[in-house]
């Protein structure tokens, strides 16, 4: 995929890529840009195909609530089975990233940026995945991100990467800021 004039990669906007599967990667051919898609099974497909409705779903216990990724079948916390895939609000934190400046494969562009996420929903519900579509020098430890998904067409069952994008968050408007205090102090 070709980097945009900032130099991070447009997800919304990749051309399609060929789809690899473990050793059918051929990555000799230089021109190649590589996509190793998921093996899709009753426990992921959820998870890899939430996206086409928008949504990031991970797999909840529903007895405890306690969010469970990578999707297992018995909660940790309870050892319920009553394990169901349940959207999230899609936002996060960025809880840490590097910036990748080697091309390991041919067909991956450099640099691209690999970070580890973290949802409100749940203290310590994180996910590795990739940050796009914003100025990789502007990326800090807690900045907020919110999901975006890259469609990939499969003979095995289409998948829906989740991958990040800055999140401006709504507009404060002029009514939020607290003023000073009774005492002249900021709030």
């Amino acid at each position: 995929m070709a980097a945009p004039e900032d130099g991070v990669p447009d997800c919304r906007a990749a051309r399609p890529a060929p789809l690899l599967r473990g050793n059918e990667a051929n990555v000799s051919e230089p021109s190649a840009t590589v996509v190793v898609l998921p093996e899709l099974t009753d426990r992921n497909r959820h998870f890899w195909q939430g996206g086409e409705r928008g949504e990031l779903v991970f797999s909840r216990c529903h007895d405890c609530g306690y969010y469970l990724h990578p999707p297992i079948p018995v909660c940790p916390r309870d050892q319920s089975k009553d394990v169901r895939p349940e959207a999230v609000s899609g936002r996060a934190t960025v809880a840490s990233y590097t910036v990748n400046h080697h091309p390991w494969l041919p067909g991956f562009e450099t640099p691209y940026v690999v970070a580890i996420v973290e949802f409100p929903e749940q203290t310590g519900l994180r996910l590795t995945t990739n940050l796009v579509n914003g100025p990789i020098e502007e990326i800090r430890v807690g900045m907020p991100v919110r999901v975006v998904f890259r469609h990939h067409e499969d003979p095995n069952g289409d998948v829906w990467v989740p991958l990040f994008e800055p999140d401006p968050g709504p507009d404060p408007g002029p009514d939020t800021d607290p003023g000073p205090d009774a005492d002249g102090g900021l709030r």
